[in-house]
């Protein structure tokens, strides 16, 4: 019974809730991949704005079973579940992850696809729009919902409510967007009430629901009742309570059954809240005389101690006197690592590898959480040491951390000032424009203190000028935004720290909950049975830490944020400069702004920058600043899993699982729907095997590598510390021409001479973090970018970066050689050393004839021959030849346990993939996917094809072929075959050979460099669409399904135009807030809004985000800024979507061979590691990693990609329409321009471009309705209609299919490539032809007419010969 199990003492986490459509009552609650799990109360991110989820009716009725079935299907979890440590962070509680509810198979296996169960989300009929400031809100609808969640954070309630009533006015009462916010203004009043034990508060929460919500029409909800419900229980007494907690179970009864039992459901409510209801409620809750109260007990506390447990120190680096290094700086910055405040591991409970764990855990909390505020105190006691020495006073001597901690000392008091005067315009009733502006940043100024402001603020100006070339100051736009975006990062962490430290809602538990619900349900309705059953299997539900979640704040906020805490800085920072006197020759002393904004012209447009004093300048040459890097460091503790979009990754600080790129809202909403369906179980499992590899520094290639920088010598890719350039000398003469050279050759240098700084700046930070690891355990966490590509968080040291970043890392857990281990190893210093394109055999022969050099490289790095520097990648080989060393010195070498990465690289990648796609015999030889003794090489291949038709090109005298001839090489070709898979123009391919040729190709007279690379790119075009033939088609075929999809309309488009032109009442489905209330029907709802959307293998939704945004004008503190914020209204930019569709396709496709894998081969007991196509794991494993390559390639393609693809975009465009183009000279042109003569004469008006287009579209929306009508006069009268539309579908096998753009010249291919791409010019080309008379013939150029059609694609094209499954021989797939 409920009332029993209500006292329980069970398990619950408190972020495991569930939620039930209202709009699913007609489903049977069967099927989990349509139970929408969230959180307890509607987010109201931009991202669930204007919004519609539509799931395919066909799938949804399929999917009915009865509820025996259910009842069977659904399994409970495993029984052994993870209790957590009680005293961590609840963010960090290790749950039973998407893992453990899958079998071990099901991970590592693509899973079924129906094309039916897309996931389709139809923005396209969102306006944003921007509302005058009123009482201190304004702007665009998601920035007043971001003021209104930060107005709740810091419980500025009295705002908060007068935003909710904003908002009332804006949206109708049905709005769940509205509903959305009265529950946050709700919530975050009851939690107040409860924290300062305020009863009128709570009555005035009452007030609101009665006058702010039912009197004008809002519908409650479960959320809205539990928390009403938990206020009543808390703040009333007597009767008064049992009247009010009976009144809103009948009222969400009301409201329906199921909204009734979800109030039970929501973690608002305790255990023993619900015991208390059922009491008060005996006719809708039987009571249970069994019931017997149990108190329930508090969470058990690790043991924490002051003292100090002693550990061996990191012993200091050669005290070499360094050359713009902090590595004493960074020490103090992770100083963490020797904390006596940490718990000491022989207090905590548990076995040694628990306690050792959590001691970890603790640290890397601390690293997360007080990174800030270690920087201040490290400026404090540096600033009271010198006053100790006497230093402080002489201005000369004043150290970077001392001078910090003035400008610290003197801002904080400055900000404090600035929140009480955004008080003051807060309460004030007239507003001046200084007034709405602090109304504006005011309430995100106050989730952070004051001193954390201060500090994020100087860290981020000095990070950002140690980055750059700091005299030459930093782009105030760039600049205010980073400090915007430090502060939103900051202001997260403290929203989580509170939470996590806060227990206003009282124990709540969960693991019983389902017995609970149960128990009821035999009491009331059978048909919620299954119900109950999902709820209790789901428990793994999103994770929740707010009402409103954790907003990201837009680029708007993040400018005025920035914006007015750098002037406060530039205000409050002062230093002391000394200058020689120049008639005296005396030092003078005297006190100067540290920074001022100006303003510079760059390519013509006015920008203001941040400068810094040149004596700063100086000081950030000889000590950079390293105290802002604690948040991006590596972990040194095991990530967290993905459980949700937002939980991963570090412990504290707040995590995507997606790089969204810009303000693409639409891509996150497609993986929240995806995470809630299940489908992204897959995408975790593979991030978290990425996540959980440990890695450690590898101390002999660190010595060296600092030695080498403490030198300042110029070796490998480490810049000199002062390079040695030569300026040309001023010219003597007055020559315009001579002295604009000499100016440009000087720019030149100062470029050469800025990219060195800057490279070593980077090189800094990298060195001092590897020093500040080298005896940890550490690990990267992952996440994704909108392709679904893999990447680690952190990001100044990782496996992802250049050749010395590399070389310094290597797995932390040794695995024994083995004898194949052995010879992989031998192989892996081949490849470092770029001997990559043999056999094997002869890899392993070729290290073995350099063993001599290798024992001179491990030994004498740089006293020796210094052979290592001579391969491609030297550090890395210097990592080899160490390693290599040490297993042939020891006694048993198969029996060393090495801890190198050995790589397995793929042939040109992209390439594989569309050969494979294709089923291009000659190109999956030249890729490796068909078995050959040894390895192809597609550059050597594509560059003998060009030198074939070079050379029969000069047999016929063309000149530039008899200058090539020759003279064409590999290298000459490698870069554009490399990028013409993802979709280089010629351009671009022309500028690529362009640079090869200036290298290596001396001109002669007459000729052009331009002249050259042109017919040389056209060559290396023609080569691989003679060799790719499948693939050049598939690749085309992408590129004209990206095209029809960007100029297409959506169902719920033509509607809402249908309707505002006829003047007709919107439907509520239609309504998508306040952009429906718009009364004229405008460009609005006609611009093409659709981006391509695709679903990879691994069921990851992928939105492609390039849309055309227009700039707007923020106000900020120090000057006004122009931003560009994409939003999911934007139209789309036509050109991007079509170009960048294939490129992106295929990088889909290469994330999900690498994450299946890395799923495959952590099931296998592997170490993996990836850099995108480069796979790594210890060589006595390599032989297995291949293995599984292989068949995770062949897994994927044994499918029909793209009819799969093809599938899809047919279910997800269902309904749009499209401009379609048609040659003018065509009869197909012809008949229409015929048709559109004869409808303008018979309206009697002029057709006008818009009006017309519009028109022609409502006529032939409103013909395919009829025709899709079940009543039979209704279709006959859409067949007797006329319209450009029926005269394309009934002239069907008249019109010019479209074909692949053929490449016969520079000029013509991009003029080409320009027509086919750009909608606009095709307009005007169609409006120039309607002038034409009828038997009129077009000269030049063909033109085009633009028509109205049903959105369809073109067909698939067919496959090759080429079988996939004979890659299972193929052992130089990767190699």
């Amino acid at each position: 019974m409920l009332v029993r199990a209500a006292k329980r003492r069970v398990q619950r986490d408190v972020f495991c809730h569930f939620n039930i459509l209202p709009e699913q009552l007609y489903l049977p609650w069967l099927c989990p991949a349509q139970m929408r799990l969230r959180s307890h109360t509607r987010v109201t991110s931009g991202s669930s704005r204007s919004r519609r989820i539509e799931l395919n009716r066909e799938t949804l009725a399929g999917g009915r079973r009865n509820l025996a079935t259910a009842a069977i299907a659904e399994q409970d979890p495993p029984s052994g579940g993870y209790v957590p440590f009680e005293n961590l962070p609840p963010a960090y509680a290790v749950e039973n992850s998407h893992a453990n509810w899958l079998n071990p198979g099901d991970l590592s296996s693509l899973r079924p696809w129906d094309p039916s169960s897309t996931i389709v989300i139809n923005r396209s009929v969102a306006v944003e729009r921007r509302y005058n400031l009123r009482k201190g809100s304004g702007g665009d609808l998601a920035e007043i919902h971001l003021t209104l969640d930060a107005c709740l954070k810091v419980e500025r309630l009295e705002r908060a409510a007068t935003l909710v009533r904003r908002l009332a006015a804006i949206y109708d009462a049905e709005s769940k967007d509205l509903l959305d916010s009265h529950n946050q203004y709700i919530r975050a009043s009851v939690g107040y009430a409860i924290k300062t034990r305020n009863s009128e508060t709570y009555k005035s929460v009452q007030n609101w629901f009665e006058v702010e919500m039912r009197s004008k029409g809002v519908r409650p909800d479960a959320t809205t009742y539990a928390l009403l419900v938990k206020g009543a229980l808390l703040f009333l007494r007597g009767p008064k309570i049992e009247r009010t907690v009976r009144r809103y179970m009948e009222l969400a009864a009301d409201a329906g059954n199921e909204v009734q039992l979800e109030v039970l459901s929501l973690p608002i409510l305790s255990d023993s809240d619900i015991y208390r209801i059922t009491e008060m409620c005996p006719t809708e809750f039987p009571k249970d005389d069994e019931y017997v109260p149990e108190t329930p007990e508090s969470a058990p506390q690790l043991g924490y101690s002051n003292a100090v447990e002693p550990g061996e120190l990191v012993p200091e680096v050669k005290p070499a006197q360094q050359k713009g290094l902090g590595l004493i700086a960074l020490k103090k910055s992770l100083s963490v690592f020797g904390d006596s405040q940490l718990p000491c591991t022989h207090d905590m409970e548990g076995t040694e590898e628990e306690r050792n764990e959590s001691y970890a855990l603790a640290r890397q909390q601390r690293l997360e959480e007080d990174a800030v505020n270690a920087a201040v105190e490290r400026w404090r006691e540096e600033d009271e040491h010198l006053r100790k020495m006497g230093l402080n006073t002489s201005f000369k001597t004043k150290a970077l951390g001392a001078l910090m901690w003035s400008w610290y000392s003197a801002m904080v008091p400055l900000i404090k000032t600035e929140l009480k005067r955004v008080e003051e315009a807060e309460a004030g009733c007239l507003k001046g424009q200084a007034d709405q502006e602090r109304c504006l940043y005011g309430p995100f100024l106050r989730i952070a203190p004051p001193e954390k402001l201060a500090a994020v603020t100087i860290l981020g100006c000095m990070s950002t000028l140690s980055a750059q070339d700091a005299d030459r100051g930093v782009k105030m736009m760039n600049l205010l935004r980073h400090v915007g975006h430090l502060v939103e990062e900051e202001s997260m962490a403290e929203i989580i720290k509170d939470e996590s430290n806060s227990d206003i809602w009282g124990s709540i538990r969960t693991s019983e909950r389902r017995k609970k619900l149960d128990s009821l349900m035999k009491k009331k309705h059978t048909l919620f049975r299954s119900l109950v059953r999902l709820v209790g299997n789901k428990q793994k539900d999103l994770p929740d830490r707010d009402v409103g979640g954790l907003q990201p704040w837009n680029t708007a906020i993040k400018v005025r944020v920035g914006g007015l805490l750098v002037s406060l800085l530039v205000g409050a920072a002062q230093m002391p400069v000394v200058r020689e006197h120049p008639g005296t020759g005396e030092k003078v002393s005297q006190s100067q702004p540290a920074f001022f904004h100006t303003y510079q012209y760059q390519q013509g447009k006015k920008v203001g920058v941040l400068m810094a004093n040149s004596s700063l300048v100086e000081k950030l040459r000889s000590e950079p600043v390293a105290d802002a890097l604690a948040k991006h460091l590596p972990m040194v503790v095991t990530p967290k899993r993905w459980t949700s979009f937002n939980d991963g990754g570090f412990i504290v600080n707040s995590s995507k699982v997606m790089r969204v790129k810009g303000s693409c809202g639409e891509q996150q909403e497609y993986a929240l729907a995806a995470t809630r369906k299940g489908d992204l179980d897959q995408i975790f499992a593979g991030l978290d095997v990425l996540s959980k590899t440990p890695w450690r520094i590898n101390r002999a290639v660190f010595d060296v590598m600092l030695e080498v920088w403490n030198s300042g010598d110029a070796i490998a890719n480490i810049p000199p510390s002062d390079p040695k350039l030569e300026y040309p000398n001023e010219p003597d003469s007055e020559n315009p021409k001579e002295r604009r050279r000499w100016i440009r050759a000087v720019k030149e240098a100062e470029n050469v001479r800025s990219g060195l700084h800057s490279q070593r700046c980077f090189l800094n930070f990298q060195l001092e973090i590897a020093r500040a690891f080298l005896k940890e355990k550490f690990y990267f966490p992952h996440n994704l970018d909108f392709r679904g590509r893999a990447y680690p968080i952190p990001p100044y040291l990782n496996h992802m970066g250049a050749d010395n970043s590399r070389g310094l890392l290597m797995f932390a857990d040794g695995k024994e050689l083995g004898v194949t281990g052995l010879t992989w190893l031998k192989v892996h210093v081949a490849n470092v050393f770029g001997y990559d394109k043999a056999s094997f055999k002869e890899r392993e022969e070729f290290c073995t004839e350099h063993l001599p050099d290798v024992y001179d490289s491990a030994i004498n790095p740089l006293n020796g021959k210094r052979w290592w520097l001579k391969a491609e990648d030297p550090w890395q080989c210097l990592a080899a030849c160490i390693e290599l060393k040490k297993a042939l010195d020891s006694p048993q070498p198969t029996q060393f346990k090495s801890h190198l990465a050995v790589h397995q690289d793929g042939t040109c990648n992209g390439l594989q993939h569309y050969a494979a796609l294709g089923g291009d015999m000659w190109g999956a030889r030249q890729v490796n996917l068909e078995p050959g003794e040894r390895p192809a090489d597609i550059y050597s291949a594509v560059a003998n094809l060009v030198a074939e038709g070079v050379s029969a090109d000069a047999a016929e005298g063309d000149e530039l072929a008899k200058h090539l001839d020759g003279k064409i090489t590999r290298k000459v070709v490698k870069q554009t075959v490399m990028t013409n898979v993802y979709g280089v123009t010629f351009s671009g391919a022309r500028a690529q050979v362009r640079r090869q040729l200036e290298d290596t190709v001396p001109l002669a007279l007459g000729l052009s460099y331009s002249a050259l690379s042109a017919y040389v790119a056209r060559e290396i075009f023609k080569a691989l669409s003679s060799s790719f033939n499948g693939a050049h088609n598939i690749q085309y075929w992408l590129g004209e399904c990206a095209k029809r999809i960007s100029q297409s309309l959506s169902p719920d488009q033509l509607e809402l135009l249908r309707t505002e032109c006829n003047g007709e009442k919107i439907p509520s489905n239609l309504k998508k807030g306040p952009e429906s209330r718009r009364r004229n029907p405008g460009l609005d709802h006609a611009q093409f809004k659709s981006a391509v959307v695709w679903t990879t293998p691994l069921k990851m939704p992928v939105v492609q985000p390039y849309r055309t945004s227009k700039s707007r004008v923020v106000t900020t503190s120090l000057q006004r800024v122009s931003i560009t914020e994409p939003r999911d209204s934007d139209p789309v930019s036509k050109r991007k979507q079509s170009q960048a569709f294939p490129p992106n396709f295929i990088h889909s496709l290469d994330a999900t061979h690498m994450l299946l894998s890395a799923i495959r081969c952590d099931e296998a007991g592997l170490t993996f590691a990836a850099v995108h196509d480069s796979f790594w794991t210890h060589a006595c494993d390599v032989d297995t990693m291949n293995h599984i390559l292989r068949d995770a390639f062949i897994q994927i393609h044994s499918e029909d990609v793209i009819a799969r693809l093809a599938a899809e975009f047919r279910v997800r465009y269902k309904g749009y329409m499209h401009l379609a183009q048609v040659p003018s000279s065509s009869a197909l042109g012809k008949k229409i321009k015929f048709i559109r003569k004869q409808k303008a004469k018979a309206s009697g008006k002029g057709a006008g471009r818009y009006r017309h287009n519009i028109n022609e579209l409502l006529l032939e929306h409103k013909r395919l309705q009829l025709l899709e009508s079940n009543d039979l006069v209704r279709q006959e009268e859409g067949r007797k209609m006329v319209t450009p539309g029926s005269v394309f579908s009934a002239m069907a096998d008249d019109r010019e299919a479209p074909k692949p753009i053929e490449v016969k010249s520079d000029r013509q291919l991009e003029a080409e490539i320009d027509q086919s791409l750009d909608v606009e010019a095709d307009i005007e080309a169609e409006q120039d032809d309607e002038v034409e008379e009828e038997g009129d013939v077009a000269k030049g150029p063909k033109r085009s007419l633009l028509v109205w059609v049903p959105l369809t694609f073109p067909p698939v094209p067919e496959r090759g010969e080429f079988d996939v499954s004979r890659l299972k021989e193929s052992k130089y797939f990767f190699s």
